[in-house]
């Protein structure tokens, strides 16, 4: 089959300061082309243009503006809130569509923007269900200070305050921040049943092994006292933690490479193959993988330059994602999305300890009541 040559942009700051998370993103950016272009049956080859904002979100702008002059309509790209807000603008300016392969806070939908990362009833309303159940009903926040957190931890303390939980505290910090010690001294003050992290990239990955070791210096069975859950930790950010602080935590995900698969096996085979050195593949990987496979089936039947129609094609697809079966909403532009609780392991990895039975409508504005009883049947016990 002849394929048809398409350009395609890609955003990912693999320098800067959550490089490691970029580099996640541009690995399922690679993959997915790969298999395309392996795929007797798909009509689609991008002639892609790489750019690395190296986390600047100035830069973000001069490159998306860069590509959509250029006459780019579909850039695959940004990892936090901040540079995907700041680069919105252009999109609907330009008629072009950002795919946006990242989990985020919500509250938010347009008509040039794909989001294959999860919503906040994907991973937040999910998080909130198992930590009350095995965890306890207080907890501390400790975040960045930005957009991701800021709200993350509204949605969490609006429905954890509704179903009878109690916030002891709330933190944030910049983002890179390592001054974490005066949080450490109130969490030990406050005592709470859980602690909810919001800190992302090298903040959060300091913030899990000097924790540990504070409370290694007092005794304390970190892993069983003062359990953290995060709806940010993948395979990746444990590969940045120190083997000695790694096991242990909980996070709320769509994706974890242990997923009982066929689609996942030949994914995390492909990904170990292509990149040796990396961790196992996070959720980021394969929501950049699924966006670039989302776009491509697509293509097939729209023109390029048919924003409204590539949108309205895409909105009719099922892909058989690494995760399972994976639609997008037309309403809204999310995905359906099968939401995961893991708990960490020191080898970096995650055993699965509950998953919905199926996948989930995306609720980006959290107008609908939240599922109730979506780990009815967890699989916690495990190690």
């Amino acid at each position: 089959m002849t394929k048809k040559i398409v350009p395609l942009g890609v955003l990912a700051s693999h320098s800067g300061p959550y490089a490691a998370l970029g580099k996640t993103a541009l690995q399922g950016t690679m993959l997915a082309l790969h298999a395309l272009e392996q795929d007797p049956h798909s009509s689609i080859r991008f002639a892609v243009q790489w750019h690395d904002p190296q986390g600047n979100d100035e830069l973000y702008y001069r490159y998306a503006e860069s590509l959509l002059q250029s006459g780019v309509r579909h850039v695959v790209g940004c990892y936090t809130s901040t540079s995907r807000k700041t680069i919105l603008p252009l999109f609907e300016k330009h008629d072009g569509l950002l795919w946006f392969p990242a989990h985020y806070e919500g509250f938010e939908s347009s008509e040039n923007v794909v989001y294959t990362g999860t919503a906040p009833n994907h991973h937040i309303y999910p998080m909130i269900e198992f930590m009350l159940n095995h965890a306890g009903n207080s907890a501390y926040c400790v975040g960045s200070d930005y957009i991701w957190a800021w709200e993350s931890n509204r949605v969490f303390k609006d429905e954890f305050s509704r179903l009878g939980g109690h916030i002891l505290g709330e933190r944030y910090h910049p983002l890179g921040g390592l001054d974490l010690d005066a949080v450490i001294d109130e969490i030990f003050e406050l005592q709470p049943a859980f602690l909810l992290n919001t800190l992302v990239g090298h903040s959060s990955h300091y913030f899990f092994h000097h924790f540990r070791q504070r409370c290694q210096e007092r005794g304390i069975n970190q892993r069983e006292r003062y359990p953290i859950a995060s709806c940010n930790l993948s395979e990746a950010d444990l590969n940045e933690i120190p083997a000695e602080s790694r096991d242990g935590h909980f996070s709320s995900s769509v994706y974890f490479a242990s997923v009982e698969s066929p689609e996942n096996h030949r994914f995390v085979s492909a990904h170990r193959a292509s990149f040796p050195d990396a961790s196992l593949p996070p959720v980021e990987t394969e929501a950049a993988y699924i966006a670039v496979h989302l776009l491509a089936l697509a293509l097939a039947s729209s023109d390029y330059d048919d924003v409204s129609a590539v949108m309205q094609a895409a909105c009719q697809q099922r892909f058989l994602a690494p995760q399972g079966i994976v639609s997008l909403d037309p309403l809204n532009h999310h995905c359906y999305l099968t939401p995961r609780i893991g708990m960490s392991r020191a080898d970096g990895g995650f055993h699965i300890v509950a998953q919905a039975q199926a996948p989930v409508q995306p609720d980006p504005y959290l107008t609908a009541a939240p599922v109730v009883g979506m780990f009815a049947d967890t699989l916690f016990g495990g190690s």
